[in-house]
């Protein structure tokens, strides 16, 4: 800028550098002298420039939106909006789909908690990390040489002038893998009764949580009581930084205790069944029922015979309603905040959940039930009550959230942003979702069909519009074959192997994995 040079021109100039508001153009346009300066006027240029600067500068960073990212632990697609179970009780989830957008095709990309968090909060996907099953949180960077270079989604928010805050289940173990400013507590999936109420029975091998049954007495007994009660309060408060926001909670994962106001809300003997086959795995391949396999587990058939299949699915919608009753007050607190016009929220579930089909209660494999998850964005601007049903990725979060913030992209995630679907979702989109449970397994979602191949080149194909349950596996039909190339090109052409840093000792099949991978790296070492 030439010492001497006009308002008019230096107004000028510094508009080529920074957006001023209308206001501050007004008051520079106002300030504006008719006459070249002398030198007291070259002071008072320059005091009232750095004002300006100033006031640019704070306008802009209160201008960025903040984030509310809230995660539900085992939450399947039985939530109303979604119609997965006609008595589901879920008013606030259902509120926020009708604000935003609902993701109905969503599917994650592993099907058990510890890697399908890594894979959000790196952008990495579990073909790329070697994090296909479950891993401590202050292990992920050290899975391999991908998730070593990467950069957890709350610090590239933290590089790019975020506040970053969090509490209850964000990472598999909360936040052990610390890259929060701040957090409170973390993975807890108390409390539970001093005695087992229903399982396991004898005979059933130790190693899961599950249990059903009306307990503790108190909603403020819940350790997601506690993560819900954090995020109300962070929102009450005055921040000098745009805010992310993360509010993890627990239920409904196992164990299904809540207390008994809630199990009150259904009625046992008004229970709706999900649907079962009981010859629903003849088709399926010898490794697809080995991976799936979870002996510790009650079986639909246990649970037939014991006349606790219908107390189970009471438990889960109970715990599921309890879940939503938390979100809803950390939503209400937004909409009463200074906060409310200028904050994106995304709420996502890290994987799907079997209550009794397939035989099965359970999560642990790679059917439609299992990848299916929960995905909802609210933008502010954007359009509201919208239902997309490409099938997307929890993997697509972290891109997204960037492109929607103004950020600078991350080079090194991988996944595709959501927004052109956020503003048009009937846009083109050519991609599948793809979930992986170990090396070699992989299961692919389009809008229309799945397709699995396993290690052993076993395959299955299902029509989902046809077959939504997934009981005719038409792998072996020859019409099929031209969907399953399109699969096939899909298939990630690189997946690395499972890292050593992995423990999983659910099955026979995992156990020797991941012996297999501590072998391996002992012998590298």
């Amino acid at each position: 800028m030439e010492r001497g040079a006009p308002y008019s021109t230096m107004r000028m100039q510094i508009s080529t550098l920074f957006t001023l508001p209308d206001a501050v153009k007004d008051a520079w346009t106002a300030f504006e002298p008719r006459r070249r300066f002398r030198l007291p006027e070259i002071k008072r240029t320059w005091i009232v420039f750095f004002c300006l600067f100033g006031f640019a500068v704070f306008n802009t960073a209160a201008e960025k939106p903040n984030v509310l990212f809230i995660a539900v632990d085992d939450l399947n697609d039985w939530i109303g909006c979604m119609g997965g179970h006609p008595q589901a009780i879920t008013p606030n989830i259902d509120r926020l789909a009708k604000e935003g957008m609902l993701f109905s095709n969503a599917h994650c990309q592993a099907p058990i908690c510890g890697p399908s968090r890594a894979s959000v909060m790196t952008g990495l996907a579990p073909a790329t990390t070697g994090i296909y099953l479950q891993i401590n949180d202050a292990d992920i960077r050290n899975a391999g040489p991908a998730a070593a270079e990467a950069v957890f989604m709350p610090d590239w928010f933290e590089q790019n002038g975020y506040k970053t805050m969090g509490a209850g289940k964000i990472y598999h173990q909360g936040d052990k893998a610390e890259t929060f400013d701040e957090f409170s507590g973390k993975s807890n999936f108390g409390p539970k009764p001093k005695k087992r109420m229903k399982w396991p029975i004898e005979g059933v091998p130790f190693g899961t949580l599950t249990d059903w049954g009306a307990f503790p007495e108190r909603d403020d007994q819940m350790p997601d009581f506690n993560t819900a009660a954090f995020a109300v309060e962070k929102l009450k408060q005055k921040h000098d930084k745009p805010f992310f926001l993360a509010a993890g909670f627990c239920r409904p994962h196992v164990p299904w205790h809540v207390p008994q106001k809630w199990f009150d809300l259904f009625p046992v003997e008004s229970i709706q069944m999900p649907p079962y086959k009981p010859d629903d795995m003849d088709d399926v391949p010898e490794i697809g029922k080995r991976i799936a396999e979870m002996p510790m587990m009650p079986t639909t058939e246990w649970a037939i015979e014991k006349g606790e299949w219908k107390h189970i699915v009471q438990a889960y919608l109970a715990c599921m309603a309890f879940a939503d009753a938390q979100v809803g007050k950390v939503l209400d607190a937004l909409r009463e905040s200074d906060y409310a016009d200028n904050t994106i929220v995304v709420l996502w579930a890290d994987h799907g959940y079997h209550i009794g089909e397939k035989n099965r209660f359970a999560k642990q494999a790679v059917w439609e039930r299992d990848t299916h998850t929960v995905l909802i964005f609210r933008v502010p601007g954007m359009a509201a009550g919208e239902v997309c049903g490409a099938p997307v990725q929890l993997l697509d979060l972290y891109p997204t959230l960037l492109e929607l913030c103004g950020m600078p992209e991350n080079p090194g995630v991988e996944g595709n942003s959501l927004v052109p679907l956020l503003k048009n979702p009937e846009s083109e989109w050519d991609h599948v979702a793809i979930t992986s449970y170990g090396q070699g397994n992989v299961s692919m979602r389009s809008r229309t069909h799945r397709y699995i191949v396993y290690e052993d080149g076993s395959e299955e194909l299902y029509d989902m519009i046809k077959d939504p349950n997934e009981w005719n596996n038409l792998a072996d039909n020859p019409e099929c074959s031209g969907i399953k190339q399109q699969f096939k090109a899909a298939v990630p052409g690189v997946q690395v192997p499972l890292s050593p840093h992995s423990t999983y000792t659910v099955n026979a099949y995992w156990r020797s994995k991941v012996s297999a991978s501590e072998k391996e790296s002992e012998h590298e070492n």
